[in-house]
């Protein structure tokens, strides 16, 4: 009898299985989107992406895009992915206001950052965003200026050591630290001194967490828990303890900053924050203190509310924009021509003693160097593939997804496209100069995603990247030492030889 109910259980989800997975197959088929014609029961076409890591899914997407163009559909398990690389298409997708929500594989990083920004949705997500957006008005991005210049200097002076012409630098990991400090002083306002002290525990923690989630993320054969939790029960033992370090370092900054409030110790502040920041006189605001004085229906957020956004702040404020500053650093260093204009124009807008701050508007006339920036970004995206899901049905183009469909943007592939860029393989700045970005597709060119889930600190990225890389190039001759990148995706781009350069000082 006990075996006759489980066969029966067995034949009635194999049957529930089929019927669905036939009924989406037939609606793809209808409307013109390929996909693998076999596809086992349960699993999906999980076995085409057996051996998949970290080194070689830019591989497997290859090899799919070759078989079945730029439009086209996978299953894993249950779930329904459709990965679109047509250009054409990601207008619709990244502008519509209906497709926000990330899919479940976004879920790897829930125990970490629980509901923040980057996994919430709908009206939450809506709530959150209008209060960060007010993070990055122009005044506080001002004031960031001065963290990002004494950060970046500090990160010039340790470089100094290796700068002989001869030694190979690994770019990654020596700007990791800057950005870290840089994302901790201006989200928190505190300061951990990542560059000279790397084995902080919470430094150690968030480095192992974002690599064994990474690591996890581009194998579909564990997107399912409990099949990861009994298969790699070591790495979530570790992934715990990272994550409980991290989220007791970030409350106890939360208690501090919140009974600073209550005390009355930055009740003057408080009172002039919103003054202060039309005219842009206040000396100092993390964007903790916004978050702690900012309401939601007439109510507080919690510590916990706090802690979320926070922690998403942690996670995509360092490594994101570590990725673009070694990739651009690297480009750099193999392109001696587009290296000598960028340090021509840096000498001329930053022609002041290192006793005088860098300005905002110092960083805004560096229009050469935010070109080598946005190429730089193109070929190596930070972020090389974003995805949606589709909560009811949705066309795009001649397509109609059914609801329930997660759709897989590729940016890396995007960037590289022929039909928008013309040798799509070449670093070539030129391309986004003023009189030359007309040119270009606006959706061909989405590093920091598009439309109303768009990365809300692109505007602090680029100022960071550009003040970073405008002081390497003043102080530095930058070589092409060291072996080339292989990419490798890790929830951000990387590279599995290492992100290497030399460094020689300018006469």
């Amino acid at each position: 009898m006990y075996w006759t109910v489980v066969i029966l259980i067995l034949l009635t989800i194999l049957l529930c299985d089929f019927i669905y997975k036939k009924r989406v197959r037939t609606h793809f088929r209808k409307h013109g989107i390929p996909g693998p014609r076999l596809t086992l029961p349960l699993i999906g076409d999980v076995l085409m992406t057996m051996g998949t890591d970290p080194t070689n899914v830019f591989k497997v997407l290859g090899y799919f895009r070759e078989k079945y163009g730029k439009v086209f559909h996978v299953w894993i398990f249950h779930f329904s992915f459709v990965l679109v690389q047509n250009i054409e298409y990601l207008e619709p997708i990244l502008s519509s206001p209906r497709l926000i929500k990330k899919n479940f594989i976004y879920d790897m990083l829930r125990r970490w950052l629980n509901d923040g920004l980057l996994l919430s949705s709908g009206s939450k997500w809506h709530a959150r965003r209008k209060i960060i957006t007010r993070s990055y008005h122009f005044a506080i991005l001002e004031q960031f200026v001065e963290v990002f210049d004494r950060q970046s200097e500090t990160f010039v002076e340790r470089l100094r050591g290796k700068a002989d012409g001869k030694t190979v630098i690994e770019m990654f990991s020596e700007v990791c630290p800057t950005a870290l400090d840089i994302i901790t002083e201006t989200a928190m306002g505190v300061k951990i001194d990542a560059q000279k002290h790397p084995n902080l525990p919470y430094v150690k923690a968030l480095a192992h967490a974002t690599k064994t989630i990474a690591r996890r993320a581009v194998q579909p054969a564990f997107y399912l828990n409990f099949l990861y939790n009994i298969t790699h029960i070591l790495d979530n033992v570790r992934v715990k303890k990272s994550i409980r370090i991290m989220h007791e370092f970030t409350n106890s900054i939360i208690r501090e900053r919140r009974k600073a409030l209550n005390d009355s110790l930055i009740e003057e502040n408080q009172k002039d924050t919103e003054r202060d920041l039309e005219v842009g006189t206040r000396k100092s605001v993390a964007f903790l203190d916004l978050l702690l004085q900012s309401t939601i229906d007439g109510k507080p957020l919690s510590n916990e509310d706090i802690r979320e956004e926070v922690d998403t702040f942690m996670f995509e404020g360092h490594d994101t924009t570590t990725s673009g500053l070694a990739h651009t650093l690297y480009r750099l260093a193999r392109h001696p021509n587009a290296q000598q204009k960028a340090y021509e124009e840096v000498q001329q807008v930053l022609n002041k003693s290192k006793s005088e701050p860098i300005t905002m508007k110092d960083l805004q006339n560096l229009k050469y160097l935010e070109c080598v920036i946005k190429e730089a970004l193109r070929l190596h995206p930070s972020v090389p593939l974003i995805s949606r899901v589709s909560e009811e049905e949705f066309k795009i183009g001649n397509f109609t997804l059914p609801r329930n469909t997660h759709i897989v943007l590729p940016l890396y592939a995007v960037g590289r496209d022929p039909q928008y860029f013309s040798n799509p393989d070449d670093f070539l700045p030129e391309r986004f100069l003023l009189e030359n970005t007309i040119k270009i597709h606006p959706f061909s060119f989405v590093p920091f995603s598009a439309g109303p889930r768009n990365c809300v600190g692109q505007k602090f990225a680029m100022l960071e990247m550009k003040m970073i890389v405008g002081k390497v190039l003043r102080d530095y001759e930058i070589l092409p030492l060291g072996p080339d990148i292989m990419p490798i995706m890790s929830l951000i781009l990387r590279s599995t030889t290492g992100i290497n350069l030399g460094l020689k000082p300018r006469a």
